[in-house]
C-alpha cells in the first residue's frame, strides 16, 4: 500500500501510555498496530459488503449441480449453511489468528466440488472429501510444513503474488460489475472480454458502477477517512433510488430493492450431512486421495496467497516479509476448509476481499469480529444483506487493486531476471487465469527452472523444488489420465 493510504494512521502508542480502549485495545493490538476503533469497525463493514455476494453466489454454484444420484441441494438450506461458515470461521479468525482477514466459501473450489465431486458420488460424499482436505491441511501446520512452503518464497515473488491478487481482484471487480463481459464462444473470436454486454456501455448499472469507481478515488485522493465504505453506502442508496424509478431489467445477483419482508427464518438442514469415506467406495482409492489433493491444493495455495498479499498489504509482516504468529492463522485456516464441507458450503478460505476493509484502515482481527457479526446477522436479515448491488461494492476492488499494485511493484528486483520473470509470470497468470492458485503455481515452476538454468539452483529453498514438482504434477495429470 503506498504511503498515500486512504486515511493518515495515527501513530502507535507511546510506551507506558494507557490503551485507548482498554482490554479490548490489549487483546487486539489495535493501538500498538496503529489503528482505531473506528477504523477496525469501518474495515470490517467494508470488507463485509465486498464479499456479501457470496451468500447468494455460493448457493447458485453449489445449487445448480446435481450428484450422482440426481439430488440437488436446496437454495435456502445453502445460504444459510454459507451465511452460517462465513460467520464463523471469520470470528475465529479475528479472534485467535488477530488478523483482518475474512473467510467465506471459496470461489473456484466450490466449482471443483460441484462439477467434479458431486456428478461422481453423493452430496454428503463430496462434502466428506472436503473435510478430509481440512484434516490434511492442519497436519501440515502442525507439522510446521505449511509455514516453511511460505517462508520459503523469495521475498519478490512474495510482492508478486500481491500485485496478482491487486490484478486478479481488480478483474474481479470489473466482471462483476459489468463494465466487463466474457464473448461467448459462439461469437468464434480470439478476444475473451469485450466492453459492456455488447461492446457498448448500456445501461443504469454500469453507471452505478462508474460514478462508484469515480467516487472511490475520488474521497481517496482527498484522503477522506471510510472512503470505500462512504462510497459503497452511497452507490447502494443511488442504486436502490434508480431501481424504484426505472425498474432495471437485470442488476446481475442482486437487486438493490428494499425486501417486503427482511426478516428470514435459518434453515440449517444441512449441517453435518457429511459422509467422511463414502466417495472413496465410489471412485476408488486413487481417484479419491486425487480429489482430496486437488481440493487440498486449491485452498492450500490460494489461501497462502491471499494470507500473503492481505497481511502484506495491512503492514503485518516483518523486514523479511515474514508474518509473526502465522501459524495461528494457518491453523484456523484449516478449520475453515473442514467447516465449510462440515457444513456442506464447500471448503472455507481467506477472502482476497479482505483488502477492501484493509484498505479502509483495519489492521487487526476486531474487523473480523465486526464481518463475522454481520454475517450471522445475515443469517436472519439475509434479504438485507444481499441488497448490495455488485455495481455498489466491486468499486473499492479496482481502488484496493491500484494501492497494493503502488505500494509493491517497486519492491521487485527488476534487474534479476531469474526472479523478475517467475514475478511477472505470477502477476499476470492470476487474473488471465482467473486462479491465485494457477499464478502461484506457474510462478514457482518458473522461478525454479530459471535458477536451475542460471546455474543458481542451490539458492532455490528445498520446500521451493517439492512445492515446484507437486505443481508440474498437479498440471500433467489430465495428460497422465489421471483426473
Amino acid at each position: 500500500m503506498p504511503t498515500s493510504a486512504p486515511a493518515k494512521v495515527p501513530a502507535p502508542q507511546q510506551p507506558g501510555k494507557a490503551p485507548a480502549y482498554g482490554a479490548l485495545d490489549r487483546y487486539f493490538k489495535i493501538s500498538e498496530r496503529g489503528s482505531t476503533l473506528a477504523r477496525e469497525v469501518r474495515g470490517g463493514l467494508a470488507t463485509f459488503f465486498a464479499m456479501a455476494y457470496i451468500i447468494v453466489l455460493n448457493p447458485i454454484i453449489l445449487g445448480s449441480a446435481k450428484d450422482m444420484y440426481g439430488n440437488q441441494l436446496d437454495n435456502g438450506q445453502l445460504v444459510t449453511a454459507t451465511a452460517l461458515t462465513a460467520a464463523f470461521t471469520t470470528l475465529l479468525m479475528g479472534v485467535v489468528g488477530n488478523v483482518p482477514i475474512a473467510l467465506a466459501a471459496g470461489l473456484g473450489v466450490n466449482s471443483v466440488v460441484a462439477l467434479q465431486l458431486a456428478p461422481r458420488m453423493s452430496w454428503p460424499d463430496a462434502m466428506g472429501m472436503v473435510v478430509l482436505a481440512g484434516f490434511v491441511v492442519m497436519l501440515l501446520v502442525a507439522t510446521g510444513l505449511r509455514e516453511r512452503v511460505m517462508n520459503a518464497v523469495p521475498f519478490g515473488l512474495r510482492k508478486a503474488i500481491s500485485i496478482g491478487i491487486g490484478l486478479f481482484i481488480m478483474l474481479i471487480g470489473l466482471v462483476d460489475s459489468g463494465f466487463v463481459s466474457r464473448i461467448p464462444d459462439a461469437a468464434q473470436t480470439t478476444v475473451p472480454l469485450q466492453l459492456g454486454a455488447d461492446g457498448h456501455l448500456n445501461g443504469w448499472p454500469v453507471l452505478v458502477f462508474i460514478l462508484g469507481t469515480l467516487l472511490t478515488l475520488a474521497l481517496i485522493v482527498r484522503k477522506v477517512p471510510g472512503a470505500i465504505l462512504i462510497s459503497i453506502v452511497a452507490m447502494t442508496v443511488v442504486a436502490v433510488v434508480i431501481e424504484a424509478v426505472a425498474k432495471v431489467p437485470s442488476w446481475g445477483l442482486t437487486t438493490p430493492k428494499w425486501p417486503g419482508n427482511p426478516v428470514a427464518t435459518p434453515d440449517f438442514g444441512l449441517v453435518g450431512q457429511v459422509s467422511l469415506f463414502g466417495g472413496f467406495e465410489k471412485v476408488g482409492v486413487l481417484t479419491g486421495i486425487l480429489f482430496v489433493f486437488t481440493v487440498l491444493l486449491s485452498c492450500f495455495f490460494d489461501a497462502m496467497g491471499t494470507i500473503m498479499g492481505v497481511s502484506d498489504e495491512a503492514k503485518l509482516t516483518d523486514a523479511q516479509g515474514q508474518m509473526p504468529g502465522i501459524n495461528k492463522v494457518l491453523f484456523v485456516d484449516g478449520i475453515a476448509v473442514a467447516a465449510g464441507g462440515a457444513s456442506s458450503s464447500s471448503a472455507t478460505t481467506a477472502f482476497v476481499e479482505s483488502t477492501a476493509g484493509v484498505g479502509e484502515g483495519a489492521r487487526t482481527g476486531f474487523a473480523n469480529v465486526v464481518t463475522g457479526g454481520l454475517f450471522a446477522v445475515a443469517l436472519f436479515l439475509t434479504p438485507v444483506a444481499t441488497m448490495v448491488p455488485s455495481q455498489a461494492a466491486t468499486p473499492a476492488l479496482l481502488a484496493v487493486g491500484f494501492l497494493i499494485l503502488a505500494g509493491s511493484i517497486g519492491q521487485i528486483d527488476w534487474t534479476d531476471y531469474t526472479i523478475a520473470i517467475p514475478a511477472f509470470v505470477t502477476m499476470l497468470m492470476m487474473p488471465f487465469t482467473y486462479s491465485i492458485t494457477n499464478g502461484i503455481g506457474m510462478g514457482f515452476i518458473t522461478f525454479a527452472v530459471l535458477r536451475l538454468a542460471a546455474g543458481r539452483g542451490r539458492e532455490v529453498p528445498a520446500a521451493m523444488y517439492v512445492v515446484s514438482a507437486v505443481f508440474a504434477f498437479y498440471y500433467l495429470m489430465p495428460a497422465l489420465g489421471l483426473t
